[in-house]
C-alpha cells in the first residue's frame, strides 16, 4: 500500500481515546499472546508497538504513513492482548478507531475503493443480494462446475483472492436456514424463555446445519425462537475494516428489527457476531435516538453457550464416543470472556472425551477476512495451530465461529488430517439424536 504523500494525523471524529492509549504501561505481558509478534518477532507488530504508533500519531509526532497503515492492518484484532493485559487496555477499541481514521483519510486505489464498496455497501447489508450470490454458488456446486474448475485449474487465471475465496466454500450448500423454517419455532414444554435468534449472513447461508442444530437444541431446552425478517448482517467485518458508519447503520437496523417483540435474550451462535452485537451500546453511544435502545439490545445478547449454560440441560443425552479438541474462538474468549460454558456443555455429553490442546486459546489466523487479505501470514499462524491439534490426535475439532471453522477445515486439508470440524452445538444435537435413537 503506497501513496505519494504522507497521510494526515487523527481528526476529532472518533479519535482513539487518549485515556485508553495511556493506560498501556508497556510491560510486555501481551507479547507472547500476540499472533503477529510471535510469528514476525517485530515490536511494531505487537500490541505494545501498535499502541506506541497510535500514541505517536495522536501526539502529532507521526503522520498516518503507509508504514503506520501496514502495522495497523497486520493486526488480527483477536484481542488476546486484552485477556493478558494487567492494565485492562481496551486494545480492540483503539485498533478499530485507528482504522476508522485511516479509512476516512486514506486515498486508496480505485480498484480497492470499488471492491470495498461492493462488499461493505452493496452486498453484506442486503440479505436478498447475499441470497442471490449464494444460489449462484449453490448451482455452481450442483452442476459440477466447481469440480471442473478445480480440475482444470481455471482459477489460476484470476487474482489469488478469487482462488482463496473459492477454496473456502463449504461443500454441499443447502437451502438458507431462514428459507426453510417459519419465523417462530416453539420450544418444548415447559417453555421457560422466549428468545430472538440472530441468523446473521454467513451462518444463514453457509452453515445452515449449525442453525438447524442450534434451533433443535434450544427448542429441546424450553426456548421458543423468534427470527425477525428485518435483521441484517451484524457489521463485524465493517468494524474490523474501519467502515464504522456502515456498521452503525447495520446496528440501527438490527435493533429496530428485534424491538418488534419482547424477548428474554437475543441468542447467536457465531462468536464474531456476538462480540459485535454486544458492542452496539458503545458504537451508538453518541446517537441520541439509539443510545439507550442500543444499550438495552446489547444487554440481551448471549452466545448460545451462555444461554444453554444458564439452566441444566434437559435430558436425556445420548453417547457421542469421540475424542474432541475444543478451539477457543478469539471473539468468544477474549472479546466476550466466555471460556468455561462451551467446555462444560461438551463435558455433559456422555462418552465424549474433551482433550487438552496446547494453545487452544491462540488465534487460528482467520480473523474475519484476514486469511484473504493477509493470506501468507494467516497460513503461517494456522500451521502452528495445526501442529498442536495434530499432536493431540482428536477425532473431531469443534469451535464456535464460522470463520474459525472454515480456517480450521483449511488447516485439516493442508495437514492431510481426516478430522471433521464442527460447531459445539452440533455435538449437543448429535447427543440428543443418539438418545432418541436408543429410546
Amino acid at each position: 500500500m503506497t501513496v505519494s504523500t504522507p497521510l494526515p494525523g487523527f481528526d476529532q471524529l472518533e479519535r482513539p481515546p487518549r485515556e485508553k492509549i495511556t493506560s498501556c504501561i508497556h510491560c510486555g505481558l501481551c507479547l507472547d499472546k500476540c499472533p503477529t509478534y510471535r510469528t514476525l518477532g517485530t515490536e511494531m507488530d505487537s500490541p505494545r508497538g501498535r499502541i506506541y504508533l497510535i500514541k505517536a500519531v495522536d501526539d502529532g509526532r507521526l503522520a498516518m504513513t503507509p508504514n503506520f497503515v501496514e502495522h495497523m492492518y497486520l493486526c488480527l484484532d483477536c484481542r488476546a492482548c486484552e485477556t493478558a493485559c494487567p492494565s485492562h487496555v481496551q486494545f480492540g477499541d483503539l485498533m478499530e478507531k485507528a482504522r476508522g481514521q485511516i479509512e476516512r483519510h486514506l486515498p486508496r486505489p480505485w480498484s480497492e475503493r470499488l471492491l470495498r464498496r461492493l462488499v461493505f455497501q452493496e452486498l453484506f447489508p442486503h440479505p436478498r443480494r447475499m441470497e442471490i450470490l449464494f444460489h449462484l454458488l449453490r448451482w455452481y456446486q450442483r452442476l459440477g462446475l466447481q469440480t471442473l474448475v478445480r480440475q482444470l485449474d481455471v482459477l489460476e487465471l484470476f487474482p489469488g483472492l478469487f482462488k482463496r475465496l473459492e477454496a473456502t466454500l463449504p461443500e454441499g450448500l443447502t437451502r438458507p436456514f431462514t428459507r426453510s423454517v417459519p419465523p417462530t419455532l416453539p420450544g418444548q414444554p415447559p417453555v421457560t424463555r422466549h428468545v430472538g435468534f440472530f441468523t446473521g449472513c454467513v451462518m444463514n447461508l453457509l452453515f445452515t446445519e449449525v442453525h438447524h442444530a442450534s434451533a433443535r437444541v434450544l427448542q429441546r431446552n424450553g426456548c421458543t425462537l423468534w427470527m425477525p425478517a428485518q435483521q441484517v448482517c451484524c457489521g463485524a467485518l465493517h468494524m474490523h475494516a474501519g467502515e464504522r458508519e456502515q456498521a452503525r447503520q447495520l446496528a440501527r437496523r438490527n435493533i429496530a428489527a428485534f424491538e418488534q417483540q419482547p424477548v428474554d435474550a437475543i441468542v447467536n451462535n457465531a462468536a464474531g457476531c456476538g462480540a459485535q452485537l454486544k458492542s452496539y451500546g458503545e458504537l451508538l453511544a453518541e446517537d441520541p435516538t439509539f443510545a439507550e435502545r442500543a444499550q438495552r439490545f446489547s444487554a440481551k445478547v448471549q452466545d448460545i453457550s451462555e444461554c444453554l449454560a444458564q439452566e441444566p440441560l434437559r435430558g436425556p443425552l445420548g453417547p457421542v464416543p469421540k475424542r474432541v479438541a475444543y478451539d477457543d474462538p478469539c471473539h468468544l474468549l477474549h472479546a466476550q470472556g466466555i471460556r468455561q460454558q462451551p467446555r462444560e456443555l461438551l463435558q455433559s455429553i456422555p462418552e465424549l472425551q474433551l482433550i487438552a490442546v496446547t494453545d487452544a486459546d491462540f488465534c487460528c489466523g482467520a480473523a474475519g477476512i484476514y486469511n484473504l487479505t493477509h493470506h501468507e501470514l494467516s497460513m503461517r499462524i494456522l500451521a502452528r495451530k495445526m501442529e498442536h491439534i495434530a499432536a493431540a490426535q482428536p477425532d473431531m475439532i469443534t469451535t464456535g465461529n464460522p470463520g474459525c471453522m472454515l480456517q480450521l477445515r483449511t488447516g485439516v486439508q493442508q495437514a492431510h488430517l481426516p478430522i471433521p470440524v464442527v460447531h459445539p452445538v452440533e455435538l449437543l444435537d448429535a447427543s440428543y439424536q443418539a438418545a432418541a435413537n436408543h429410546a
